[in-house]
């Protein structure tokens, strides 16, 4: 899924920092339907269901973190998330993973959740919407996309740098020019940090 449309996106809530959107709803829960909503939200977190929610978000993979909060005394809910693109896309990529019934499940405890899949969905959320007063990324300018190829080719280099034969490279009086270069030795400093 991108993160990206060519169709032109009305104005939504929330604020961005570079790539990075941030997204806060602010719900009623039903009356009695806390603990059933503690219920769904555990098993949100846990078991095979992991494994299936993180599939899903590798599908979608705009989303850097979420997080759902029951407060004013089991009344009230908060879901907020930080993710890459637009609002309607991020949005659009939830209903159409397994997440989308995930969210279904946790937001029918509140009122007035049409249903992920609903066209009324994206106005429901707007009403729900407060932006942030302040929205700070420690990374703005990287996508998830971006941080995960990092990390594959941090992974990768470290790989590297543990072999002896990367070891007898370095060691190695024909490679002792680009050795002491001071982008090589920045790489160095680098991995070893």
């Amino acid at each position: 899924m991108t993160a990206t449309s060519g169709a032109a996106q009305p104005e939504r809530p929330g604020m961005k920092d570079g790539v990075c959107g941030e997204f806060t709803v602010f719900t009623k829960i039903k009356p009695g339907h806390a603990e059933a909503m503690r219920e769904d939200l555990a098993t949100l977190a846990g078991g095979s269901a992991d494994v299936k929610a993180r599939g899903a978000l590798r599908q979608i993979g705009t989303l850097h973190d979420a997080r759902h909060v029951l407060f004013d005394n089991d009344t009230r809910h908060m879901f907020a998330s930080v993710f890459d693109g637009s609002w309607d896309t991020y949005i659009d990529d939830f209903g159409k993973t397994a997440i989308g019934g995930r969210f279904d499940k946790v937001f029918s405890h509140t009122e007035g959740f049409p249903g992920i899949s609903d066209p009324a969905v994206k106005d429901w959320f707007v009403a729900q919407q407060e932006p942030a007063g302040v929205f700070v990324s420690s990374y703005p300018d990287l996508t998830v996309q971006q941080i995960w190829k990092d990390q594959r080719v941090n992974e990768a280099f470290q790989a590297v740098l543990d072999t002896p034969e990367f070891r007898a490279a370095l060691e190695n009086p024909a490679n002792a020019e680009l050795v002491s270069t001071p982008a090589f030795q920045k790489l160095l400093e680098e991995a070893s940090a």
